[in-house]
């Protein structure tokens, strides 16, 4: 159940992003098409995020420490650009335009409003 939960959370998190960002863009007018769309981007989100963000963290864990961990930005704003790319792959209408204004705040911004939503979630170990 909690896997859902946040699926749900980071489907939200990509809906207010494309709320809020230009270049960030949700090309269907069904509301039930919308609410499809974000939750197989959320699914491809968090596939890559599992998939590729440790291994990235490992191979350039000396850019992370010499950058100070800014280098998080610019490796979140690809991993976003990629799930964009898959998307457009799989005929899904979400598109990211560019790399610095849009991928890179739309990754920040679905990060930091996923961090929330999840603070009021609760784990299930309390």
């Amino acid at each position: 159940m909690g896997i859902l939960i946040r699926l749900v959370i980071t489907a939200v998190s990509l809906w207010i992003a494309t709320l809020l960002i230009s270049g960030i863009e949700l090309t269907t007018d069904s509301v039930p098409q919308k609410i499809a769309t974000l939750l197989a981007v959320a699914v491809i989100f968090g596939i890559i995020n599992a998939v590729l963000r440790p291994i990235i963290k490992v191979i350039g864990c000396g850019l992370y420490v010499l950058t100070l961990g800014l280098i998080a930005l610019v490796v979140n704003g690809l991993l976003f650009m990629l799930t964009s790319w898959i998307a457009g792959e799989l005929g899904l209408p979400f598109h990211v335009d560019d790399f610095w204004p849009s991928a890179v705040l739309g990754a920040l911004l679905v990060g930091v409003v996923s961090w929330l939503l999840n603070m009021l979630v609760p784990d299930g170990d309390d």
